[in-house]
Parts: structure tokens; C-alpha cells; sequence
């Protein structure tokens, strides 16, 4: 068999223990349906050196800015950046946030080679702020590169890519932690079990799901991160969110009813994925990925730039250093008659992420206001979202999310009608937890309108008196 064309960066013994060079060594398809298919099903990840061929190709077509440094550039600054200093001591940008370079099979000569490429990255984009995910990547990339400017160009293009349509590596702390969010977001609408248990075993869910990337890039063994970024380079930013879900649901199914083994469940997903060979191949990882129904790049889009308009409000810049968000229902400054703080931090968790960084505010109660309707729909009319808060005389408690403005209710000229969005919920807390999803996101057969009639807006909520 032909050698498979090891760089002096990598480890062969390590490289050949994780990957087994045995598959084809061409691609001829061109057509995108078909680099998908072949992508998910890993027709190049059996050949180390079909897949840098791969690599090259597809990073060669992503576009770019007009002026992009390409290896010629990486040659001409190297030199000047680095100078005489060994490069196992090159200290790293202040844009990866302390992140530590990841190994995978790379020799001593290969994680210095990450660090020199990482400085000349950050001397070509000044504009990064915040990019914890470069290391892993420029890791994985020099295993499959011929040298030190190859990677860096492949890396300058991954960067510099300006297509609005298609989003890549955050690069700022701003779409890091709007990211963090959205994937908050869509645990809570397609990992509910696991979410559950996260809320469970955590003093602030939000801090568990800030990890989400370092799962993926620094975590997640080689062949299974590799798996990851082929099918990441031909599908997009959608690819991380849906990888990052499934890992969730695997140590959801690990670990349910068990008790965690150290004092952070941050921690113990971390040594989760870095032991996830014990639980699942790459295989079953990405089939479990891409069986997540209802998910579109479309969503994902709605979700960012809602969560960055949020974060903008509470004052979170692009060039702002890291800081963390935490969910804001504190015991010092939160009373209820009706739920303790512990019961709220669960309801705050299941509402999205973007509201759930706001203080909640008293608008109403029974026991100020009386029991009036009127009075109820004048104190809280006008603001969005609300929650509804309700105990019965049996102790019962339950209520209701509502994304949208109480006054919605009058859209329809006082008929009878629904109002919401797919955000809305309704819940239940006494005599046990429950929340119960609008219908669609289980039934999305349900928002075709019946023959003969128009087509209205649904939440299954509130409506009219």
C-alpha cells in the first residue's frame, strides 16, 4: 500500500492508531447534493491523503475577501513575527482565550508549527477579537497540509470567507456568545430530556451551554473532530450546532440517573467527550446529528441575530473581552408567593435564551390587584414577553409562557382567536413538571390550512374572552 504522505508535523504511529489509511484515493464528484451525501457518510475519511486533497479543494472554493493572505505571505512575516524565539514558547494571541492548542497527532515540531501559524493570524486579522475555536482548527488542518503556509492559507480563507449567507468560525465575542445562546435555544427545543438534567444539576444552565464549542473543537477526539469539519466545510455553521445537540443527548443517555462524577457538570461533559469512544462511534455521532428533524439554517439565522440584538441591549460589544452571562434570577432580589427561586431558575430556563439574561418584573398579582380581568390586562398590556403565574386552591401550580403582547388578543375584532408565536408554552410545576410544547413543532403538518379557509397564525395559549 502507498504511504500515506505524512507531513513531518504528525506523529505516524499516533496518526496511523487513530486513523487507518484505507480508503479511496480520488473524488470525482463535483455536484453539492452528492459532497454532502459523501461528506456524511465519510467517503474521504478513511484517506489521508484523498482527504487533504479534499480540504484543499473545498477551502479553495470558499469566497473571499478581495485581498486574502495566502502562503506567499506567510513566507515573507513569519520570520519577522517569530524571530528567535523556540516555538514551543511562543505565547498565543489574546483572541483564543487561554484555549489550549490540541495535540491530536501532531509531533513536538507540529504544535510549535500551530502556535507560528496562530501569531501570523492574528498579525493578518486584526479586526478578530475573540476566536477560542482557531487552535483546533489550524491543529486539524496542519495534519493535512504539505506545510506551515499551506495551513495558514487555508486558514486565512476560512476566515476571511464573505459570503453573508455562510457562516464559519465566530470571530468576535459578540457572535461567540450570541452562538452560546442559540444553542441554548435549540437544546431547549430538541434535547428537552437532557436539558432537564442540566438544569437539574447546575446552578446556571447558561454556563454549561458557553462550553458547547469547546466540545467540539479541542474535546472531541481526531477522527471523530475530523469526521465533524468534513461534513462542517461542505454544510456550514449548522453542522457544529447539531453535532454539539447529539453529543448532548448521548450523555443525557449515559448519565441520566447517575450520579455526576465530579462537582461540575461543565467538567464532566468535557471528560464525557474526550472519552466518547467509550459510548459511540463517529458514525453513530453524525447519524444522530442529522436525525434532529425541524432544523434549518433559516432558524439558526432568526435565533443568532435576535440573541445579538439582545446582547447588544445589555451592553455586549464585538470587541468587548470575555465575561460570562448568567441567568438573571437571583435569590436576593426574586419573591413569589406562588414558586421559589429554585421553581423560577427552571420556568427561566425553558424561556429563550435572550430573555432569559432580564431581570424578570412584577406586572401583576392577585394579591396587590385584586381579581380583575381588566385590571390584569391593563397592567400588562404593553409589554413583551410575559409570563403567567397561576395557584390553584388545591396547590396546583401552572401557567404560560407568551412571547407576544397581551393587546394581540383584540386582533381579531373581539372573535374568538389564537395569538403567539411557536416560542409560547404552557406548564405545569404542581404535582410534578411539565411543559408542553406548541403543537406545531411536534405536528408541523398542522400549519397547512384546511380546504376553503385561510391560513392563521396559531399558538395554542390565549385567546379572546
Amino acid at each position: 500500500m502507498d504511504s500515506p504522505g505524512y507531513n513531518c508535523f504528525v506523529d505516524k504511529d499516533k496518526m496511523d492508531a487513530a486513523i487507518q489509511d484505507l480508503g479511496p484515493k480520488e473524488l470525482s464528484c463535483t455536484e453539492l447534493q452528492e459532497l454532502k451525501q459523501l461528506a456524511r457518510q465519510g467517503y474521504w475519511a478513511q484517506s489521508h491523503a484523498l482527504r487533504g486533497k479534499v480540504y484543499q479543494r473545498l477551502i479553495r472554493d470558499i469566497p473571499c475577501r478581495t485581498v486574502t493572505p495566502d502562503a506567499s505571505v506567510y513566507s515573507d512575516i513569519v520570520g519577522k513575527i517569530v524571530g528567535k524565539h523556540s516555538s514551543s514558547c511562543l505565547p498565543l494571541p489574546e483572541f483564543v482565550d487561554n484555549t489550549q492548542v490540541p495535540s491530536y497527532c501532531l509531533n513536538a515540531r507540529g504544535e510549535g508549527a500551530v502556535r507560528k501559524i496562530l501569531l501570523c493570524l492574528a498579525n493578518q486579522f486584526p479586526d478578530i477579537s475573540f476566536c477560542p475555536a482557531l487552535p483546533a482548527v489550524v491543529a486539524l488542518l496542519l495534519h493535512y497540509s504539505i506545510d506551515e503556509a499551506e495551513c495558514f492559507e487555508k486558514a486565512c480563507r476560512i476566515l476571511a470567507c464573505n459570503d453573508p449567507g455562510r457562516r464559519l468560525i465566530d470571530q468576535s465575542f459578540l457572535a461567540f456568545e450570541s452562538s452560546c445562546m442559540t444553542f441554548g435555544d435549540l437544546v431547549n427545543k430538541y434535547c428537552q430530556a437532557a436539558h432537564k438534567l442540566m438544569v437539574a444539576v447546575s446552578e446556571d444552565v447558561l454556563q454549561v451551554y458557553a462550553d458547547w464549542q469547546r466540545w467540539l473543537f479541542g474535546e472531541l477526539p481526531l477522527c471523530y473532530f475530523a469526521r465533524v469539519f468534513d461534513v462542517f466545510l461542505v454544510e456550514g455553521y449548522k453542522v457544529l450546532y447539531r453535532v454539539a445537540l447529539a453529543i448532548l443527548k448521548f450523555f443525557h443517555k449515559v448519565r441520566a440517573g447517575q450520579p455526576l462524577e465530579s462537582d461540575s457538570v461543565k467538567q464532566d461533559i468535557r471528560t464525557f467527550v474526550r472519552d466518547i469512544a467509550k459510548t459511540v462511534s463517529p458514525e453513530k455521532l453524525l447519524e444522530k446529528a442529522f436525525a434532529i428533524r425541524l432544523f434549518s439554517r433559516k432558524e439558526i439565522q432568526l435565533l443568532q441575530m435576535a440573541n445579538e440584538k439582545a446582547l447588544k441591549q445589555k451592553g455586549i460589544t464585538v470587541k468587548q473581552k470575555r465575561q460570562f452571562v448568567h441567568l438573571a434570577v437571583h435569590a436576593e432580589n426574586f419573591r413569589s408567593e406562588i414558586v421559589s427561586v429554585r421553581e423560577m431558575r427552571d420556568i427561566w430556563s425553558w424561556v429563550p435564551e435572550r430573555f432569559a439574561l432580564c431581570q424578570p418584573l412584577l406586572l401583576f398579582s392577585s394579591l396587590q390587584h385584586g381579581y380583575s380581568l381588566a385590571r390584569f390586562y391593563f397592567q400588562c398590556e404593553g409589554h413583551e414577553p410575559t409570563l403567567l403565574l397561576i395557584k390553584t386552591t388545591q396547590k396546583e401550580v401552572c401557567g404560560a409562557y407568551l412571547s407576544t403582547d397581551w393587546s394581540e388578543r383584540n386582533k381579531f375584532g373581539g372573535k374568538l382567536g389564537f395569538f403567539g408565536t411557536g416560542e409560547c408554552f404552557v406548564f405545569r410545576l404542581q404535582p410534578e413538571v411539565q411543559r408542553y410544547e406548541w403543537v406545531v413543532i411536534k405536528h408541523p403538518e398542522l400549519t397547512k390550512p384546511p380546504p376553503l379557509m385561510a391560513a392563521e397564525p396559531t399558538a395554542p395559549l390565549s385567546h379572546s374572552a
